[in-house]
């Protein structure tokens, strides 16, 4: 009988596994991305000068922007699960 060599490997830590995952990395760009949208449209929308925008108002939207890109990647249905 002949026996294969088994390789374990040492996985690491469950957060070093977490943020070096691919749907990780994809869901951090798909934030970032959804911001800076969130953002690019409510300064083409609200037709004001940028020094009239106030703080809150550019994190609302750049907060939903971004929760926007979060959902993109993280539905059931981009997943494969629907």
């Amino acid at each position: 009988m002949e026996f294969k060599q088994l390789d374990i490997k040492p996985e690491g830590s469950w957060l070093k596994r977490t943020f070096e995952s691919k749907h990780t990395k994809k869901t951090i760009l798909y934030i970032v991305l959804g911001a800076v949208a969130g953002f690019l449209y409510f300064w083409f929308a609200e037709e004001k000068q940028l020094a009239d925008f106030t703080t809150g108002e550019i994190l609302k939207s750049m907060f939903f922007g971004g929760l926007f890109g979060f959902f993109i990647t993280n539905n059931p249905c981009a997943r494969n699960k629907c």
